[in-house]
């Protein structure tokens, strides 16, 4: 699966010790009416852990040149050390990256296992659009659209 592009985000929520987020690939629209998200969380993740506590997560996906944002958020460092440097807000309940090509704060509808990971599906309750073309993954790295 390697050979098949996939976009990059960062799947944010305030978790009791503050903001939490993990870059994720496996990240999809589930369905138009109602609006809903869905997103993959490994099993261990404790981002998993803040959605799972605040009921709801953001989905940001990065524009093309946040690659160093998708690096820092795949690491196992602590959520506050992940956070030095990147702008963020908090809206909906949930943590926008400053400059995300899209934001949506999704109200968690259900969580469900999925071999190593957790798919978590969300109800969108706000979205927003920036500017820019997004981040995509693809043979390992992380590349801009050109």
């Amino acid at each position: 699966m390697s050979r098949f592009p996939t976009g990059v985000t960062v799947v944010t929520a305030i978790g009791p010790a503050g903001p939490a987020g993990a870059t994720a690939n496996a990240v999809a629209s589930l369905s138009l009416e109602p609006p809903m998200m869905l997103a993959a969380l490994d099993l261990g993740s404790r981002t998993l852990v803040a959605v799972e506590h605040a009921g709801r997560f953001g989905i940001n996906v990065l524009a093309g040149d946040q690659a160093h944002i998708a690096r820092r958020f795949s690491t196992k460092d602590p959520h506050p050390e992940k956070w030095n440097g990147v702008g963020w807000s908090e809206r909906a309940g949930a943590p926008r990256i400053t400059d995300a090509v899209i934001w949506a704060a999704c109200e968690l509808s259900a969580a469900h296992e999925g071999g190593d990971h957790v798919i978590v599906t969300g109800h969108v309750t706000e979205i927003e659009t920036g500017e820019g073309q997004p981040l995509l993954f693809l043979g390992g790295e992380y590349r801009p659209v050109r």
